[in-house]
């Protein structure tokens, strides 16, 4: 038999038997405020996260194991007008359990949003971005998402929607996911908040994964934010076989 069919067999065999995530590895786990920055100013927010305990198989043959690995990446964001915002992720990257160092791409985004949510009991907008992907970090080299956000406001207590929708550029209309994220949030003061924030992906709309196939994650947040400098931490534990027990986050920003 010749040696590229043996091959192909060997990865079909090992695709049946190696159960593989939704998602893949994720390098910015946050629910969108609808908060941006004012006209003119400068923002630079580092993500990073990191799996304690995570899945030993990768979510695709050749990508990275999510156990014992650290993800992240810097963001810039710009201020254009009082309702749209630029940013770009640069550069992705992975620290893995093995200590090797990878870089996994970078984003481009256009947030558009309802101008000064913070003044206000229900707002709106959307983020579209753009990403190129290395072949270990997504099985796509190019994909996009839209992030729609939704946000209400009852005393101190904000809730808040991103309906999050996917596409990789392949596969057609067909390949569209869903993973929405929701936050619901006490604001102590202005300065400290407490949050508890959900991260779910149901797979393709043409066909949601099972429940024990789809990516269910719950975290605990603690929020300050105090001039031009913000910090976000959290932890995390997945509820699926597919997700993470135990991960960690952490979002620092500094504006000018």
């Amino acid at each position: 038999m010749p040696l590229p069919w043996v091959a192909a067999g060997a990865g079909l065999v090992l695709g049946l038997l190696i159960p593989s995530p939704v998602r893949a590895q994720i390098d910015e786990i946050q629910v969108y405020t609808g908060e941006i920055n004012k006209p003119g100013e400068f923002s630079i927010t580092l993500h990073d996260n990191y799996t304690i305990i995570g899945p030993k198989q990768p979510a695709f043959i050749g990508g990275i194991v999510p156990d014992h690995s650290l993800n992240g990446v810097p963001e810039y964001g710009l201020g254009i007008t009082p309702w749209l915002e630029l940013g770009a992720y640069l550069p992705l990257y992975t620290v893995t359990r093995d200590r090797r160092m990878l870089i996994d791409g970078g984003k481009l985004r256009a947030l558009f949003v309802l101008p000064d949510a913070a003044e206000r009991t229900f707002w709106y907008g959307v983020n579209f971005e753009l990403s190129y992907n290395a072949r270990h970090w997504e099985e796509a080299r190019y994909a996009a998402e839209v992030r729609p956000i939704l946000g209400w406001r009852f005393g101190p207590v904000d809730l808040l929607l991103n309906p999050i929708v996917d596409l990789p550029f392949h596969g057609g209309p067909g390949a569209l996911t869903f993973a929405p994220a929701e936050r619901v949030a006490y604001n102590l003061s202005e300065t400290w908040a407490l949050a508890i924030e959900h991260y779910a992906d149901y797979g393709r709309f043409a066909n949601f994964e099972p429940l024990s196939r789809q990516y269910h994650a719950l975290y605990g947040v603690i929020d300050y934010n105090r001039g031009p400098f913000s910090l976000e931490f959290g932890i995390g534990h997945g509820f699926t076989a597919v997700s993470e027990p135990l991960i960690v986050k952490l979002i620092l920003t500094r504006s000018f």
